[in-house]
């Protein structure tokens, strides 16, 4: 076992009974009848589907970030990391918190509670993150799945308070969902930010979260080494809605000349894609404030297991939730984190554009989310030994991990992040025909896109992630036509190598 995580790191601390006992995280069991609690207002929106109420309920979790201890995580010394507010960080996460109440009558969350458990790790987290108390009350361990495209009002003045913004009721999915409502805030406890929205895909993320900053007019400072989909979008889309892009490498070279009057916003990505490159997270915060700038960070590779932008100080986190939170390559997802004022801007992005999450697909990434943390641990363990070996392969020219002391990040991948992640690449001797013989005779590793499932993959990215790019552009985002991306899945490392042997035999 990895030294870590049976040490807490303690990034949330849950509020007094009374308090938890009076607000609601997600929906229970769906039965007809009125609800009524001492104290709150109540409102009866109802699930189109079953005709049954929901009574929305209110209330705070407050999260608490400390800072004053340090942890070990995968073999490594996490280093305190400063923070903007430092101390509790509110977590406002009644928005569209909902309640169904038992068939045997009102229930109130009022049993045992998980009150005075201060020091909650990251895999803790992610199981009871976002989840109401389920002790001393009769209901399901699982989330529902609220299928419903749309939700009843009692009467109209409900419904007129709701188009006021005086009540924070369901109307329409693509508005939001009780389903949905629980991957957010489970999202949030994970990345110790006040609140999150899921979306359809890792691009609706990105997209919606750069155009809740970004007008016509705007330019933004973006590093180069970037997944092939965002930088598509920077280099395709956005001239054709008046917004300029200025690139840096990921050491920040350079970047105070990029900076003028109209630049609105900094986008890094660490660790870069595919190249592992990583971005000096604290500089690039301190480069932010310092221009008054909005900071967003694509935290995808690290996973918030890894490291938590938001205690830096970075005002949106976005994940392709596609890939390691969601970690069985069985649904498309996206989320962003950040403060209830950046979010409540995103999803007003996500509904205008249609890139809400399907309640299903919210579903699995709940149910993903819970293992996160063991299946980064193993993961990275299995990056590790790979990454060690193909070094050492005659045939291997260069590999791209910051687990090597020969990766030009390590140093600093010590520095700001608790493990060195799940991916790698590497360069092959004899350059496309070299890769593509390899990733041909592979066997217990797949041929596929995406990553930070169960199974190890393979992908040339000049076929995949990066394909329809210039030799320029391919050689200022560190990729060679020689160069394959892993994906480390949870195999038996031993069976592992085993197959890259034969494959590059």
């Amino acid at each position: 076992m990895i030294d870590g995580l049976s040490h807490h790191l303690p990034l949330f601390e849950l509020p007094d009974q009374r308090r938890f006992a009076s607000r609601t995280m997600r929906p229970r069991a769906l039965v007809p009848g009125t609800v009524t609690r001492k104290g709150h207002a109540t409102h009866r929106s109802g699930c189109a589907t079953t005709g049954r109420p929901i009574c929305l309920g209110g209330g705070q979790f407050a999260d608490c970030l400390s800072r004053s201890k340090e942890r070990k995580l995968f073999g490594m010394k996490a280093k305190k990391q400063s923070s903007r507010n430092s101390g509790v960080v509110a977590q406002k996460q009644d928005r569209n918190s909902s309640e169904f109440e038992a068939k045997s009558g009102q229930r109130k969350l009022s049993g045992q509670t998980l009150h005075g458990l201060h020091g909650l790790g990251p895999q803790t987290k992610a199981i009871h993150g976002g989840e109401p108390n389920r002790c001393g009350v009769n209901g399901p361990v699982a989330t529902e799945i609220i299928r419903s495209s749309t939700f009843t009002f009692s009467n109209t003045e409900e419904m007129k308070e709701w188009a006021e913004g005086k009540n924070k009721a369901y109307i329409y999915t693509r508005y939001g969902n009780p389903t949905l409502s629980v991957a957010e805030k489970k999202i949030a406890a994970l990345e110790g930010a006040e609140a999150a929205v899921v979306s359809a895909s890792g691009m609706a993320a990105i997209s919606s979260s750069l155009l809740a900053v970004l007008h016509s007019g705007d330019e933004l400072i973006s590093t180069a080494q970037l997944y092939g989909g965002t930088y598509r979008l920077m280099r395709d889309v956005f001239p054709n809605m008046g917004i300029t892009v200025h690139h840096v490498q990921p050491d920040l070279c350079g970047i105070e000349k990029r900076v003028n009057a109209r630049t609105k916003a900094l986008y890094i990505e660490t660790p870069t894609n595919p190249t592992l490159r990583l971005v000096d997270t604290e500089k690039a915060i301190e480069f932010a404030k310092k221009h008054k700038l909005v900071a967003l960070i694509d935290n995808t590779f690290a996973t918030p297991v890894l490291q938590n932008p938001i205690r830096l100080g970075y005002d949106m986190v976005v994940h392709s939730a596609t890939k390691a939170l969601a970690g069985h390559s069985d649904i498309i997802a996206g989320v962003s984190v950040g403060s209830q004022e950046w979010m409540d801007k995103v999803r007003q992005m996500i509904i205008y554009l249609g890139g809400s999450m399907d309640p299903g697909a919210a579903y699995l990434l709940i149910r993903g989310i819970k293992t996160v943390g063991v299946r980064v641990e193993r993961q990275c363990e299995n990056a590790t030994a790979v990454a060690t070996f193909l070094e050492k392969h005659p045939k291997v020219e260069r590999v791209h991990y910051p687990g090597l002391k020969s990766h030009p990040s390590h140093e600093l991948a010590k520095k700001q992040m608790r493990g060195f992640g799940s991916m790698l690449a590497f360069d092959m001797k004899g350059g496309l025909p070299a890769a593509r013989r390899f990733c041909d005779r592979v066997r217990l590793f797949l041929l596929a896109a995406s990553l930070g499932g169960v199974e190890s993959l393979v992908i040339l990215p000049i076929y995949s992630s990066h394909y329809n790019m210039s030799d320029e552009e391919l050689k200022r985002a560190g990729v060679s036509p020689g160069t394959v991306r892993v994906s480390m899945g949870l195999e038996d490392k031993e069976d592992l190598i085993e197959d890259l042997k034969q494959a590059l035999e």
